[in-house]
């Protein structure tokens, strides 16, 4: 098992081989479909982005509400391939990694390997385990996309596995 604290640098992505499993712990964004459309049109439009790209890894995922107590509701991986399209751009411009769950495009690997950058695989359907890692949520970007508005994670411990790694090795 190994530790690793975000954001991720190239350094750190260049140590990590699929298959390792690792426990995360930092900030990690939330983003799903919509929020991703979103970002890659403000990218089309020369407009900033709400947060920085540099180092981030961004949780395919939206949460639910919190119960009293928690940071964080259930908050499991939604699949991956949905954001093929949009993934590219995003490490092209600094994204350092994902989380999902399953597969990804042939051009997304490329990109990672590119970029040397890293995905994550979840574990589809241990929702409530993951956001029992997650100890601080916040709201970033697009509130009126409510469940899949971008959320700002704390989480500790959160476990993942290397999925794709920065020399194109593949669980899959």
């Amino acid at each position: 098992m190994k530790n690793i604290t975000l954001p991720i640098d190239k350094k750190t992505a260049e140590q990590l081989k699929a298959g390792d499993s690792v426990l995360i712990s930092g900030e990690i964004l939330t983003a799903r479909d919509c929020a991703h459309k979103r970002l890659t049109d403000m990218i089309k439009a020369g407009e900033p982005l709400p947060f920085d790209l540099s180092g981030a890894i961004i949780y395919y995922a939206g949460p639910c509400p919190a119960k009293p107590g928690m940071a964080s509701g259930s908050c499991g991986p939604t699949t991956s391939s949905r954001m093929d399209v949009y993934a590219p751009v995003l490490l092209d411009l600094g994204l350092g990694g994902m989380i999902g769950k399953g597969e990804m495009s042939d051009e997304v690997r490329r990109a990672i390997v590119a970029n040397q950058g890293v995905y994550f695989a979840a574990i589809g359907g241990a929702g409530a385990i993951y956001g029992k890692s997650i100890v601080k949520s916040e709201l970033v970007a697009f509130p009126e996309l409510l469940s899949e508005a971008v959320r700002r994670l704390t989480v500790v411990d959160f476990p993942c596995v290397v999925a794709y790694d920065c020399n194109g090795g593949s669980i899959y």
